[in-house]
């Protein structure tokens, strides 16, 4: 046993030492020593506890790995998002933070809509969909990846969180029959040679990269949108830090109307979205 951080205060102090966030520590450690609940408070009353052998040769093991940028979520096994507990494992993104900007903004656009129909586009870890059908327990929410292997993540997902929402197989529209009052996407939208790729490995490519420019699948949601949205319908896309003006494009060509941006945590232009025009 390493007996220079055999402490939960010196445990932390070494894992700063070995290049961690403060926050991916604190993560980590609350999660071998069985309070991944508890937050971040309980490890400064708890900071003269020893670890065990067993847990220190945990931590030291998950410290290295996310020093070789593994996400936490992927360490642990769960991620928070919009409140509700979800788990999360390589088949699937890390949900982020900022990708509550784009929830925020769909319940906006389903304040008006009395039971309305959700199409949440790549699902991934069932993330959005599952954050609307908890918030909208009237909406009927269908989520689709083309992937079967994060169908498998959301769906466990939604058993556990007992939340109704249904689940589909399919290559974006391919199966999908409408219509909806929304449809939510944060699909693919790296370019094939953006050098921050590296630092994703261990994420799945497919659900990263959208061919040479990041626009492909953004571009073909855009195309097929409009026959799968009732008059008055939102479409909102979450979209590369500079891809807004692009998306814009995108929208207009199609004849959406109202198009804007909404901008995520930092400031940054990361959701856009527009409504379907209503019938004259």
């Amino acid at each position: 046993m390493n007996t220079i951080a055999n402490t939960v205060t010196l445990a932390l102090v070494w894992a700063q030492a070995q290049g961690l966030e403060r926050i991916d520590a604190q993560w980590l450690l609350l999660h071998v020593l069985g309070q991944p609940d508890a937050g971040r408070a309980w490890l400064i009353a708890h900071g003269d506890d020893a670890l065990a052998g067993t847990q220190w040769e945990q931590f030291s093991t998950l410290c290295a790995r996310r020093a070789a940028g593994e996400p936490v979520a992927y360490l642990t096994g769960q991620k928070g998002f919009y409140g509700l507990d979800l788990r999360v494992d390589a088949r699937v993104l890390d949900p982020r933070p900022d990708t509550e900007t784009l929830v925020d903004w769909a319940l906006n656009c389903l304040a008006g809509q009395s039971a309305p129909r959700v199409l949440d586009l790549g699902t991934g870890s069932g993330a959005i969909a599952l954050a609307l059908s908890h918030a909208r327990p009237d909406a009927a929410v269908l989520a689709v990846d083309a992937s079967a292997d994060a169908l498998d993540v959301a769906r466990a997902n939604a058993e556990r969180l007992r939340l109704p929402v249904q689940f589909l197989q399919s290559d974006w529209f391919s199966k999908v029959q409408g219509p909806f009052g929304l449809i939510v996407s944060n699909p693919p939208y790296i370019a094939e040679q953006d050098p921050h790729l590296p630092a994703l490995r261990h994420e799945p490519l497919s659900a990263l990269v959208a061919g040479a420019d990041g626009l492909r699948d953004l571009r073909a949601i855009a195309a097929a949108a409009p026959t799968h949205l009732v008059p008055g319908g939102w479409l909102l896309l979450e979209h590369g830090w500079d891809q807004a003006e692009s998306v814009h494009a995108l929208l207009h060509a199609q004849g959406f109307e109202a198009v804007q941006t909404r901008n995520d945590l930092a400031g940054i232009g990361r959701c856009s979205g527009a409504q379907w025009p209503r019938v004259k």
